[in-house]
């Protein structure tokens, strides 16, 4: 580790991983005067590479990419290099995915709205082994292990969803506009009608009011 900037001990090593390469440079600088950040990557295998080189004290972790999103990356980089801690950095507060992240091993999860300074905060608590969340997040990950501890977070109908196609899926049903959503998920209008497409395939449902009921029937908006 570097000496940090007040010459208090050394900095905290941190890798980021999301797909978005607009948002990875937006944290890099604000992250830059309190850690080091010694890599980044935008694809799954990439970043398996990458950590698994530079060994990082935490990983800032995307949840929702292609090929397995951020738990593909979470179970490989564990099986290697257990003391790694991983905080969840997303667009999504949806349950599964925090409950998802949080029983495969990451140690926080807060969301893209968090101020970078309590984002400094958070991967500070996570390197020295605390349990961090966004406020709106704490309560039903405590419920949630609380009441089912050994609940499996599977859905067989939602286990044939992508990680994409889930995330589009949530903002449908929030009421969203074809046009918000790509805007939200940096995407093209065109990306999100063949997502939607795809969403009633495989749910064998014919219009976005189906699938609102669907998704809130299972908490997901």
């Amino acid at each position: 580790m570097s000496e940090s900037a007040g010459g208090g001990g050394p900095r905290l090593r941190v890798f980021l991983v999301d797909d978005h390469g607009m948002f990875r440079a937006g944290v890099r600088a604000e992250l830059g005067a309190h850690v080091d950040v010694v890599g980044e990557a935008a694809t799954v295998a990439q970043a398996i590479s990458m950590i698994g080189s530079v060994v990082p004290d935490v990983v800032l972790l995307d949840v929702h990419m292609p090929d397995g999103g951020g738990r593909a990356v979470l179970d490989a980089v564990r099986r290697a290099q257990p003391q790694v801690k991983f905080l969840a950095l997303s667009v999504s507060d949806a349950a599964e995915d925090v409950i998802g992240l949080i029983r495969a091993g990451a140690r926080g999860y807060v969301t893209k709205t968090i101020s970078p300074e309590d984002l400094v905060d958070a991967i500070r608590r996570v390197a020295d082994g605390d349990a961090v969340f966004s406020p709106r997040l704490a309560g039903f990950v405590l419920d949630a292990f609380a009441a089912r501890p050994d609940a499996p977070v599977a859905d067989p109908e939602l286990d044939q969803l992508t990680n994409r196609e889930r995330e589009v899926l949530r903002l449908l049903a929030r009421g969203y506009a074809y046009k918000e959503i790509a805007k939200e998920l940096f995407i093209s209008i065109k990306t999100v009608e063949t997502h939607v497409s795809n969403v009633l395939r495989k749910l064998q449902m014919s219009n976005r009011y189906e699938l609102s009921r669907w998704a809130a029937d299972r908490r997901l908006v």
